[in-house]
């Protein structure tokens, strides 16, 4: 894999719910665009790829790298939309999907249901076979498996996720039952030992379930994607993956799981990249994304992105390693709403981009967070979206108004200001659901505010929760497709060995060790080049959850409890004498890239206008900068707003503003 570097031209494209982000680096240059998401992803990802290249002068065919995070994945998950899934598995087994665990997400809800399982009970499949924790004690039956293969292709399953019994510790039977598969079926088949080594069947199954039903959906875009790519002259793409490292189109191909979160996760790798100059500076961030559908909120706390290997979507496991995120249906496009007790609520639906809100005039009538920032005068009806779409002011007043006599407000702008005080509530949650219910104080932090519409809101959060410094990094509306280009290779490996630590062969760990190295080592570009981490989980005797700790070179059992034993106590609180338990080995291969150097030349007369804005304790005549124009160290007074292509960043009164070297905006409470 090549490194960026000042010479190289290199692209990264976000797909989002409403645009598609673009970052294109000529040299030390940076050229962003926007244009709307299409139904077929390639079509945007193509057209903003051509955009980008002809403000810059180059053509598409100049390119040397061309790396991009989607959405298939997700939004197959969301709108249940995937594919036609069979699940095969040890007799007896066949409900686990549908059991599940008996933790209920809503404890006093009698009426609160699962969401329904992947595969319906008609296309899961049992075989007789036996493994245990200690090995096959019952050979899977080849003529069995032949029957199941004859019955999956009777019913014209368009993907198979095979997850039999213990077979994280033995994946004898599992890899001969997927081979027959393989050959019998022309379908992809997902094999729970490929996708999963660890232990815990119903977590195990569920993530080999989805690796299977958005499978097929990522191989058709991937595979159009890199053809209509290699056509116009295009490197084939590479992919960012949900733990926050990009990957090489084929890796994903074969293991779609691991683009799940991939957007948001490029997101938080741009915003670790581009958040200080100085990392001793804001070495603990919280990240805050807002964009066309939702916000997503992220750790990153002494220069590292938080990771999790605990996530849902939708409601399903999914236990492959990711960056950890915690999500909102609060963005830009979000729909505003009055609910039956005459409550304001805003999203989970949204505008998207076709017909958009209100104020875009392209049909769209319902309020939108959008619709009220322009009414509160954040955003103006001079302001041009992406650099190419303009508002209309009066149908944003016509909306607002109308749910104004619904909720029994008066008038639009008291119904924008209710609009973008649920919206903060909404972001405000999630911001503290990361740092304070983790034991986190939010005072500690400084916030990192991107997306297309993060830094309006950015500063108000911040002041709310007493947080003393907001970053808007440069690019700071395309910073997903950004962070493409900053993203390292990473690849991931596990391996479930069950043992209390007093009991652990530490020469028995260093063998699971290397051979989980082996395994990372074969799937990166560059062999030399990758480092590796290692890492554990362990948990207390009896507890049914774990906690990952790093391993510092040769794996030591009382370095590991006691590092357990500083984590357990940060997150809950407290610590134990009981025993601890080695529950899984995990090892990371990472290929280091050079993030791209930007350059900041500000400088002209950036005041364009002034406008009348709304803030909490009054309406100002505020004025309106061109960001592009900003001269760096020079502060401004707030209230002010700060214009560009992408992103419009609010300072409300009793806050200020200034350009860092680097051209990141950095805002701050008045001493």
């Amino acid at each position: 894999m090549g490194v960026v570097g000042v010479t190289a031209t290199v692209v990264g494209v976000d797909v989002g719910g409403t645009f598609t982000d673009v970052a294109l680096l000529v040299g030390d240059d940076l050229v962003t665009a926007k244009v709307p998401s299409t139904d077929e992803q390639s079509d945007g990802v193509l057209a903003g790829i051509e955009k980008a290249c002809s403000a810059a002068g180059v053509a598409p065919g100049d390119l040397d790298e061309f790396s991009h995070a989607m959405t298939v994945s997700v939004n197959a998950l969301l709108e249940a939309d995937g594919a036609k899934t069979a699940l095969v598995t040890t007799a007896g087994f066949r409900d686990v999907l549908e059991i599940g665990r008996q933790d209920r997400p809503s404890l006093y809800d009698l009426d609160a249901e699962k969401p329904d399982p992947l595969v319906p009970r008609h296309r899961r499949y049992e075989v007789n076979e036996r493994t245990t924790p200690d090995g096959v004690r019952e050979a899977v039956d080849e003529r069995e498996l032949r029957e199941v293969a004859a019955a999956i292709r009777g019913d014209d399953a368009e993907a198979v996720a095979v997850s039999l019994l213990h077979a994280y510790a033995d994946p004898e039977n599992e890899r001969a039952a997927a081979e027959l598969l393989r050959d019998e079926l022309d379908v992809p088949v997902s094999a729970s030992h490929e996708v999963l080594g660890e232990f815990r069947e119903y977590e195990r199954t569920s993530t080999t379930v989805v690796d299977a039903y958005v499978r097929p959906a990522i191989d058709r875009y991937v595979g159009r994607l890199s053809e209509r790519a290699a056509a116009a002259g295009i490197p084939a793409p590479r992919i960012m993956q949900a733990n926050g490292g990009i990957t090489d189109a084929e890796t994903v191909r074969r293991n779609a799981v691991l683009t799940t979160l991939s957007g948001p996760a490029a997101g938080v790798v741009g915003a670790n990249a581009l958040a200080g100059d100085d990392p001793a500076d804001q070495p603990d961030l919280v990240s805050f994304d807002m964009g066309g559908t939702s916000s997503d909120v992220s750790l990153i706390r002494d220069g590292t992105v938080e990771r999790t290997t605990d996530a849902e979507i939708n409601g399903r496991p999914i236990r492959t390693p990711m960056v950890d995120v915690e999500t909102v249906g609060a963005g830009g496009g979000s729909i505003a709403w009055v609910d039956a007790g005459g409550a304001l609520r805003i999203g989970p639906e949204s505008a998207g981009a076709n017909p958009g809100p209100a104020c875009y005039g392209r049909g769209g009538s319902k309020p939108t967070v959008t619709d009220a920032n322009l009414v509160l005068g954040y955003i103006g009806d001079s302001t041009s979206l992406g650099g190419e779409l303009s508002l209309d002011e009066s149908r944003a007043y016509d909306s607002l108004a109308d749910l104004a006599a619904e909720a029994g407000l008066d008038g639009a702008v008291e119904a924008a200001r209710g609009v973008y005080r649920v919206a903060n509530a909404s972001m405000t949650r999630a911001i503290r659901s990361v740092t304070v219910e983790r034991g986190y104080d939010p005072r500690a932090f400084g916030l990192v505010a991107f997306g297309g519409a993060g830094p309006m809101h950015a500063v108000r959060l911040a002041d709310g929760l007493d947080m003393h410094r907001v970053v808007v990094p440069r690019a700071s509306g395309v910073l997903s497709a950004y962070g493409l280009l900053a993203a390292d290779e990473k690849q991931d490996a596990v391996r479930t060995h069950r043992r209390p630590l007093a009991d652990v062969d530490a020469d028995r760990v260093a063998r699971v060790f290397t051979e989980l190295e082996g395994d990372v080592l074969d799937s990166v570009s560059d062999r030399a080049a990758a480092s590796l981490d290692r890492s554990v989980d362990l948990k207390y005797a009896g507890q049914s959850f774990d906690l990952t700790v790093d391993v510092d070179g040769t794996f030591d059992p009382s370095a590991a409890a006691q590092r357990f034993a500083d984590a357990h106590e940060s997150a809950y609180g407290y610590r134990m004498d009981d025993p601890v338990h080695l529950v899984n080995c995990r090892v990371t291969a990472t290929v280091a890239r050079t993030p791209p150097a930007l350059d900041y030349d500000g400088g002209g007369d950036p005041r364009k206008a002034t406008r009348e804005a709304v803030f909490a304790d009054g309406v100002y005549d505020t004025p309106v900068y061109d960001r592009a124009r900003l001269a760096s160290g020079r502060p401004i007074q707030g209230p002010a707003v700060v214009e560009e292509n992408e992103s419009t960043t609010v300072v409300p009164p009793a806050w200020t503003v200034a350009v860092r070297g680097d051209g990141a905006l950095v805002a701050e409470p008045e001493a």
